[in-house]
């Protein structure tokens, strides 16, 4: 089930500017939960990167497109020759998929353990 995170006093968050979130009425939250960690909410190169992005082409990686490789060659330069294969992935839902199927395949076990 989904549960909104604030039953008696839910917040209604309409903005937010770099680790903060903002509520209606202005008030400030450290934003510890929402994948923004890495660079922050609004961050200006991201917004002008996605801007730039979107005014040529907006979809996922169904299609084939020249970023989508160019991006994974440059982040497979960073990386130890034994991981130089990507895997693009709409969510964190879509990865953990892909990381089972690809371990029930590799191993050949369907067993799987998780810790809440």
């Amino acid at each position: 089930s989904c549960k909104v995170f604030y039953v008696k006093d839910p917040l209604k968050i309409v903005r937010a500017q770099g680790q903060y979130m903002f509520d209606e009425k202005g008030e400030k939250y450290l934003d510890c939960i929402n994948n923004v960690a890495h660079v922050g909410h609004s961050h200006p190169y991201v917004i002008k990167a996605a801007t730039k992005q979107m005014e040529l082409l907006n979809t996922n990686s169904r299609f084939l497109h020249d970023n989508l490789v160019q991006y994974a060659q440059r982040l497979t330069a960073t990386l130890p020759e034994k991981l130089s294969v990507c895997y693009f992935v709409n969510s964190g839902s879509e990865a953990n998929d892909l990381a089972l199927r690809l371990a029930r395949q590799y191993r050949g076990h369907q067993d799987v353990i998780t810790l809440e």
